[in-house]
C-alpha cells in the first residue's frame, strides 16, 4: 500500500499537487481504520474533508473534523489513534502520535516524519506530513445525521452531518470566525451554486452561535442571507485567494468567481 502511494505522487511534478494527494490518501487510510475500530459509532464527519470526501468538492482539505454525536461511554478517542497507529505502521510507515485530549474540543496530530523527502515533494530530509484530528466533545444541539458508503482509495461507511447541517456548520464558522478564510468562501460559492442543495439547518446554527457568544438576534430562513452578506462586505478577496490556491486542482475555474459579485449572486443581495 505504500507502493501505490509512491505511485500516486508520481503522477503529478507539482509538489503542491504531491502533498495534497500523498495527504488525501493517508487521510482516507485513517478514516478507513477509525471506521473498522467503531469511531464513527458515537462520531460525525463533517467540515471541509467531508465535503471533497462524500460530495465531490474540488478543493483539497487539511484536517478531519468530527463531532460527539453518540454516547460518550462508546467514545475512545486515544483508542482510536492507536488503531490509526498500529494499521499505518503495518503498511510499512513511520507514525508519530501527539495527543490533546484536555480539552473540550480533543485534537491529535498524526505525524509522517519525513514522508515528503521520501516521496521527493521535498528537498528538506526532516520535513513532516502531519494530519489533525478534531473532534468537538460538546457540540451543538440539533445536527442531522447521515451514513454514507464511501470509496475513495478505500472502502469504508462514515457517518456524517447532513447537507443541511454541514451548511450550517460553514455559515457558523464564517460568521464567528476572528477572520475570513478562503477556504471558507470557497466552500460557501461551492454549496450555495448548487440548486439542489438544501437550506441550512437553522436549529444548529442558532445553537452553534450562541455557544461561542453570539449576541444578536437569532438567524431566520429570511435573515440569514443578509446577516452573512454584511458579514462578507470586509472580505479581502486578494487574500482570499492566496489563501485557496495551494489546495486546488491547477485546472479548478471556480476560483475565478471568488469575488464579492458572486457572493452577492448566490446570496440574492
Amino acid at each position: 500500500m505504500k507502493e501505490y502511494l509512491a505511485n500516486l505522487v508520481r503522477s503529478s511534478r507539482d509538489p503542491t499537487r504531491r502533498h495534497n494527494l500523498a495527504r488525501e490518501y493517508l487521510q482516507a487510510l485513517i478514516l478507513g481504520s477509525m471506521q473498522s475500530v467503531g469511531a464513527m459509532i458515537p462520531l460525525a464527519f463533517h467540515g471541509g474533508t467531508a465535503l471533497r470526501f462524500l460530495y465531490g468538492s474540488q478543493r483539497y482539505s487539511e484536517d478531519l473534523d468530527f463531532t460527539l454525536e453518540g454516547n460518550r461511554e462508546n467514545y475512545e478517542f486515544r483508542t482510536y489513534l492507536k488503531s490509526i497507529r498500529s494499521d499505518l505502521e503495518a503498511q510499512g510507515y513511520e507514525v508519530v502520535l501527539k495527543i490533546n485530549d484536555q480539552r473540550v474540543v480533543h485534537s491529535a496530530f498524526v505525524v509522517f516524519p519525513g514522508l515528503p523527502y521520501e516521496l521527493n515533494f521535498s528537498p528538506n530530509v526532516d520535513e513532516r506530513l502531519s494530519i489533525k484530528l478534531e473532534v468537538d466533545t460538546n457540540p451543538p444541539t440539533g445536527a442531522g445525521l447521515q451514513t454514507s458508503l464511501v470509496r475513495k482509495y478505500v472502502v469504508f461507511r462514515l457517518q456524517h452531518h447532513d447537507q443541511a447541517s454541514l451548511l450550517a456548520g460553514k455559515l457558523h464558522a464564517i460568521l464567528q470566525r476572528p477572520f475570513l478564510k478562503g477556504r471558507d468562501l470557497y466552500d460557501l460559492i461551492w454549496y450555495l451554486s448548487d440548486p439542489d442543495w438544501p437550506q441550512p439547518n437553522m436549529r444548529m446554527l442558532n445553537n452553534a452561535l450562541v455557544q461561542t457568544g453570539w449576541n444578536a438576534e437569532p438567524l431566520t430562513s429570511d435573515t440569514w442571507c443578509q446577516v452573512l452578506g454584511t458579514r462578507l462586505d470586509t472580505a479581502d478577496w486578494d487574500a482570499i485567494l492566496m489563501d485557496i490556491r495551494p489546495f486546488l486542482e491547477p485546472d479548478d475555474r471556480l476560483v475565478e468567481l471568488l469575488n464579492q459579485d458572486t457572493v452577492s449572486q448566490v446570496l440574492d443581495l
